[in-house]
C-alpha cells in the first residue's frame, strides 16, 4: 500500500487509465492540485472506492452520505486512520444527498448506492455542477438513460460509468490485439455476467454470510435491495460487466452503435431451490414466485454488422465467468479455457494457450503501473477505473466511459424486459448520440502503441 501511495505522490498519473486525453489537455496539470470528493453510498462498494481514494495524495474526501449510521461510522474510521480531515456527514433521510451536492467544497462525487438511486443521484449531481462517477448499472429505464444524456448535454457537466472490467488486464490486452488487427475484421462477441449470487441475494445478518434466506427489510447489505429486482423483473438487470468491454472493442457510440436486440429467459427455479435448501419448505420466502429467469440470453446487432451475445446467469450454482469471446475474420479469444487462435500463427485447428499472447500484447498501462494496482481490488482494475475518473474530473474533460456509454449499456435492462415479455420480440435501440456516433472518434485507449 505504501508503495502505491508514494507512486501517486511522486507521479502525475496524467493519462493513467485515461488513455483518451491528448497531451495538450494535460499541459497545465499540477501535482499540487487536489480534487475534493464526496461519496454518496459507503456500503461495501463505496468503502472500496474510499479506501483507494485515501491512498492518493491528490484527493480530499470532504463529505460522505449514507442512511445507514453503521456504514458512516466505518467510513469515518477509515478516513481517520488515514489521517484525513473529518468529513461532513449526510444521511438523515433518503434525500439528504442533495445537501452534500450543495457543498462548495465538493468538486466530484462517487455514487455507490442501490440501483434505483443511480440515475436520479447522477442527474442531481450534474445539475449541481459536480463531476459524477456512478456505479453500474447506471439506469433502470429508457427514460433514465435519456435523463443521463439530456442532463449532460444541457448542463455541460460530465459523468462516468465506473465499469471496472474495462480495465481488467486480459481485457485490455485483447483490446490491444483488436486495435492492432490481430484478429482481423471483427465479426462476433460474447460476454455476460455469470456469477452465483445466491449468497448475496439472501442474508438475515444472524447466520454466517451466505447462509441466510432473508432479503428486503430483514436482509443485510445487497440483500436489502438487490433481490427485489429478481422478484419483480424478468430482465438482464446487470449487463455492463460483460457488455462494456466488448462495446469499447466494437467502437460503440464512436463509429458504430447498437441497432436492435432480442432477449429470452428460462424458467426461474434457482432462488426458490436455494430458499428451500437453506430454510426449508415451510419458510415464508419459499412461497415467493420469482419473476426473473435463471438464464437470460440477449443478442444485439450493431450498425457495422457484428453480433453480441450477452448472458445473465446469477441464480444457479456455477463458477464465475464473464464468458468473453472476441472473434474476427482471422481468429478469436475465449476467456473460458484461456485460449486464442490466430490464423497463420496458430497450428491449424489447434488452440493456443492465451497466456503468451496476452503477455505479448499486455496493455502499456498494465506493463508500467500494474505493480501499484494489484492491491486495489478486483485484481487491480479498481485502481485504473478510479484513476481514470479522478484524472478526468481534475481536468474537467470527458471521461473514457461517458454518458452515452452509460445510457447505451444500461438500456439492455429495460429493452430485455420488454423483449422477454413479448416472446423475444426484437427491440430497436435508441441512438443516444442522436447520430453523432457516425463522426465521434474512438478513444485512444492505447495511445502508446498506435
Amino acid at each position: 500500500m505504501a508503495s502505491r501511495r508514494n507512486f501517486i505522490k511522486n507521479t502525475s498519473l496524467a493519462g493513467l487509465g485515461l488513455m483518451a486525453v491528448p497531451s495538450f489537455a494535460r499541459k497545465n496539470f499540477s501535482l499540487e492540485d487536489k480534487l475534493n470528493v464526496g461519496l454518496i453510498g459507503v456500503g461495501l462498494r463505496g468503502i472500496n472506492h474510499l479506501q483507494n481514494l485515501l491512498l492518493r495524495n491528490d484527493i480530499n474526501v470532504t463529505a460522505i452520505c449514507d442512511i445507514d449510521e453503521n456504514r458512516i461510522a466505518i467510513a469515518k474510521k477509515y478516513i481517520a486512520d488515514a489521517n484525513g480531515k473529518e468529513p461532513k456527514v449526510f444521511g438523515s433521510n433518503d434525500l439528504d444527498y442533495k445537501n452534500l451536492l450543495a457543498l462548495t467544497d465538493v468538486d466530484a462525487v462517487i455514487i455507490a448506492t442501490p440501483w434505483l438511486w443511480h440515475t436520479r443521484m447522477t442527474v442531481d449531481a450534474m445539475e449541481a455542477g459536480k463531476y459524477a462517477g456512478v456505479e453500474v448499472s447506471a439506469s433502470n429505464t429508457l427514460e433514465e438513460c435519456w435523463d443521463l444524456v439530456n442532463t449532460h448535454e444541457r448542463t455541460g457537466t460530465h459523468m462516468m460509468i465506473l465499469e471496472n472490467v474495462n480495465y481488467r488486464r486480459d481485457v485490455l490486452a485483447v483490446l490491444n490485439m483488436v486495435k492492432q488487427n490481430v484478429f482481423g475484421e471483427m465479426v462476433h462477441y460474447r460476454c455476460g455476467y455469470q456469477h452465483d449470487l445466491r449468497h448475496v441475494k439472501f442474508n438475515d445478518g444472524k447466520t454466517a454470510y451466505g447462509k441466510g434466506v432473508e432479503f428486503g427489510e430483514k436482509g443485510i447489505s445487497e440483500s436489502k435491495w438487490r433481490t427485489e429486482h429478481s422478484v419483480k423483473r424478468n430482465a438482464d438487470v446487470y449487463p455492463t460487466h460483460g457488455l462494456g468491454p466488448v462495446a469499447v472493442m466494437a467502437d460503440v457510440n464512436r463509429g458504430n452503435r447498437f441497432v436492435s436486440m432480442t432477449s429470452h429467459a428460462t424458467k426461474g427455479i434457482g432462488l426458490h431451490n436455494y430458499i428451500v435448501d437453506q430454510g426449508g419448505t415451510q419458510h415464508p420466502n419459499a412461497k415467493i414466485k420469482f419473476k426473473q429467469g435463471d438464464v437470460i440470453t440477449t443478442t444485439i446487432n450493431t450498425a457495422n454488422g457484428e453480433t453480441i451475445i450477452i448472458t445473465h446467469d446469477c441464480n444457479l450454482p456455477r463458477p464465475y465467468s464473464l464468458g468473453f469471446r472476441v472473434q474476427g475474420a482471422n481468429g478469436l479469444w475465449e476467456v473460458d479455457g484461456s485460449r486464442i487462435y490466430v490464423e497463420g500463427k496458430s497450428e491449424p485447428h489447434q488452440w493456443d494457450d492465451a497466456k503468451p499472447w496476452l503477455e505479448q500484447y499486455d496493455h502499456p498501462l498494465w506493463e508500467k503501473y500494474g505493480e501499484y494496482a494489484l492491491n486495489a481490488g478486483h485484481g487491480g482494475m479498481d485502481f485504473f477505473v478510479l484513476n481514470s475518473f479522478v484524472e478526468s474530473a481534475k481536468q474537467n474533460i470527458a471521461p473514457p466511459l461517458d454518458a452515452y456509454d452509460a445510457a447505451a449499456w444500461s438500456a439492455v435492462t429495460p429493452l430485455s424486459e420488454v423483449s422477454i415479455a413479448n416472446n423475444g420480440q426484437p427491440q430497436d435501440f435508441p441512438d443516444f448520440t442522436r447520430g453523432l456516433w457516425i463522426k465521434r472518434k474512438p478513444y485512444h485507449w492505447m495511445k502508446e502503441t498506435y
